[in-house]
């Protein structure tokens, strides 16, 4: 996965930049407050979350790490996706943004283009927990656990689970979870004989 990208910024547009590292051309996306702080020509050094999905790999860019944080807290609320967050990274800073949650205002965060008022209760209520006490002490977001994401519980749901990936530990009785693994373990008696 990419990281983080230093190089120098070959184009800029409404919603992305082109970062040339040495040669190549990474077109990274990035909110409009990032977007500000690059300058056409100029060297940069961008914070980058990488996402890998079936059809496209994209690149999405921040000015500093903080920010890169607020967008991974962001995209595990449900209905938050890349661009809503970095919508709202965008309007609010990191500092606004811990502000903005701690005391639940729904103005600030509708203020976000695709963040009406349910979606803004949403991410106030979700988020207050996650960031309840350090919203004095720095205002650091606590990194978002990747195992946690809706994608990653998209992938480890029930329907989707093998045989195999089920350990004889998980359950007292494991064969009684699925038919699959029933099925399987008769193959595998079957096989021994």
């Amino acid at each position: 996965m990419i990281s983080r990208l230093k190089g120098i910024v070959d184009t800029i547009g409404s919603e992305s930049a082109v970062i040339d590292v040495n040669g190549v051309g990474y077109l990274v996306f990035a909110s409009g407050r990032t977007l500000g702080k690059l300058a056409l020509g100029e060297a940069a050094v961008v914070e980058v979350e990488t996402h890998v999905r079936e059809d496209h790999i994209h690149l999405y860019g921040f000015f500093d790490k903080a920010e890169r944080d607020w967008f991974r807290l962001l995209t595990t609320v449900q209905g938050v996706g890349a661009k809503v967050g970095l919508a709202i990274l965008g309007v609010l800073s990191p500092d606004e943004l811990l502000r903005a949650v701690a005391a639940g205002d729904k103005a600030a965060l509708g203020r976000a283009s695709g963040v009406g008022p349910k979606l803004a209760t949403r991410i106030a209520s979700e988020l207050k927990d996650k960031v309840g006490n350090w919203a004095s002490s720095g205002g650091r977001p606590p990194r978002a656990d990747p195992r946690r994401s809706p994608a990653r519980r998209r992938r480890r749901s029930p329907t989707r689970l093998r045989p195999w990936s089920i350990s004889a530990t998980a359950h007292p009785r494991p064969w009684a979870r699925c038919r699959a693994l029933r099925a399987c373990l008769a193959r595998r008696r079957a096989s021994k004989r």
